[in-house]
């Protein structure tokens, strides 16, 4: 049947050659169009997988301008389609600029049908693998989220989630320690979304962000003419965050004289408004996060360690990306499918020296590190893949931070780190991983079991 076909455009005004080709497809489903417009009526009508398409089309049939119009709009609006050019004698130079700018390959004037039809064939083989890869990892990205959105493989980041997914449903304060851009506010809403409250508010807010005298008003508000500029009463985070979650980011930048005052609150679940006389009573969740040793300021008095004990009632100890082997992969191809379809779709995948460059530095900015490298990354790449240089890291510059006390410790721990990243940069297939380390698939397997990882 035509509808369970594959679907072929060919872009071509001479009606002849038109009637040619079509008959030459049996296994298409064959689309005919002979200007810009009409082909790029049947591209959206129809979203073939390969496009034939001749670069002398009208009104230009002695030139290349119009079919050259046609290749970057279908780049545009569809960049996975195959295009194949047909190059003329004397073109050569057209047919390779054509595939610097997206086309598949390029075939030579007059047609050879045979040798047209193993090119058409082997495109639309390749549109099919792109396609199942991008289904692939799709599903793999679905498969590595916990808390419903923070995307991970790593044994370190599923403990931290189950810790999580265990104390969410509780109202104890969640206290989150992790360098910056570990994804602290994402876990604190991962409590949020996980808890009896998910219906309620998420209030977050940076108490390093916010000046000293505007931080208490932000937090428990104010009353009219409580001071100049208070025109009217105004409900603090701690106020709107009622029946829901406040998420106090850099908890430790909260200065002593209001430390006290939150203490209160916690204590006693009742808040005064600034020029306030009246308790009110606020039922509101706390998760706090900082990059701070709050113990060491309890040392020297900069933190109150009562408060400290309020707020800690449950610790969260967030690893670094450095720490988490093969997750710096997988954020990374998150990050390319999200801005590549905003910004570049031409942007397809990382290049080798990229994945590599990827896995061996030290992210010393942690995961916003990784998603700005990777967003800029995408803007500058000239083509298909990103590269090293693209993502202005320098393949090899990372180094180990562990030194392991002997031999055996150190072989499993290069083991794991190996095997972990393999199977990022494989999407979990276990076949390409064995190729990846250069073993068999039931040496694998034994390793697997032996050291305790999942595929």
């Amino acid at each position: 049947m035509a509808d369970s076909k594959p679907k072929l455009l060919i872009i071509e005004d001479d009606e002849g050659l038109q009637a040619q080709l079509k008959w030459a497809y049996e296994d298409f489903d064959v689309v005919l169009a002979g200007t810009r417009d009409s082909a790029l009526a049947a591209l959206r009508s129809e979203e073939p997988a390969v496009v034939t398409l001749d670069l002398g089309l009208p009104p230009d049939p002695d030139g290349v301008t119009e079919g050259f119009a046609v290749l970057e709009a279908i780049m545009a609006m569809k960049p996975d389609t195959k295009v194949i050019v047909a190059s003329g004698h004397g073109a050569r130079e057209s047919a390779l600029r054509a595939v610097e700018e997206g086309a598949y390959d390029f075939y030579q004037k007059p047609v050879d049908i045979d040798t047209l039809g193993l090119i058409v064939q082997r495109a639309y083989r390749l549109h099919q693998i792109e396609a199942e890869n991008r289904r692939l990892a799709d599903k793999v990205g679905e498969d590595r989220t916990v808390l419903g959105s923070m995307i991970t493989a790593a044994p370190e980041m599923a403990k931290v989630a189950r810790t999580i997914e265990r104390v969410a449903p509780t109202n104890v304060s969640v206290m989150l320690l992790g360098a910056s851009g570990t994804g602290k506010e994402l876990l604190a809403r991962g409590v949020h979304d996980s808890s009896d409250r998910r219906d309620g508010p998420f209030m977050a807010i940076n108490c390093a962000a916010i000046p000293e005298n505007l931080l208490e008003s932000e937090l428990f508000g104010h009353e009219k003419g409580a001071f100049t500029g208070a025109v009217k009463t105004t409900e603090g985070k701690i106020e709107l965050a009622a029946g829901g979650t406040l998420f106090l980011d850099e908890v430790g930048d909260i200065p002593l004289p209001l430390q006290v005052k939150l203490l209160r609150f916690l204590q006693e679940r009742t808040i005064e408004r600034i020029g306030g006389r009246k308790a009110i009573g606020v039922d509101t969740r706390i998760v706090c996060a900082t990059h701070q040793d709050l113990e060491t300021m309890i040392g020297e008095g900069t933190f109150r360690e009562d408060l400290f004990y309020r707020l800690a009632e449950i610790v969260v100890r967030i690893p670094a990306l450095a720490e988490r082997p093969g997750d710096a992969v997988l954020l990374a191809k998150h990050f390319l499918a999200r801005f590549a379809k905003e910004m570049n779709p031409q942007v397809r995948g990382f290049a080798p020296n990229a994945l590599a460059a990827i896995d061996n530095w030290n992210w010393p900015g942690n995961v916003r590190e990784l998603e700005n490298r990777v967003k800029r990354a995408v803007i500058m790449a000239d083509g298909k893949l990103v590269s090293a240089e693209d993502l202005d890291l320098a393949a090899g510059s990372g180094e180990e931070a562990d030194i392991a006390l002997n031999l055996k410790a150190a072989r499993e721990q290069a083991d794991r780190r190996m095997i972990r990243q393999a199977l990022s940069r494989s999407e979990g297939n276990i076949s390409n991983t064995a190729k990846l380390l250069g073993i068999s698939r039931p040496t694998l397997y034994d390793l697997l079991k032996q050291y305790d990882l999942s595929a």
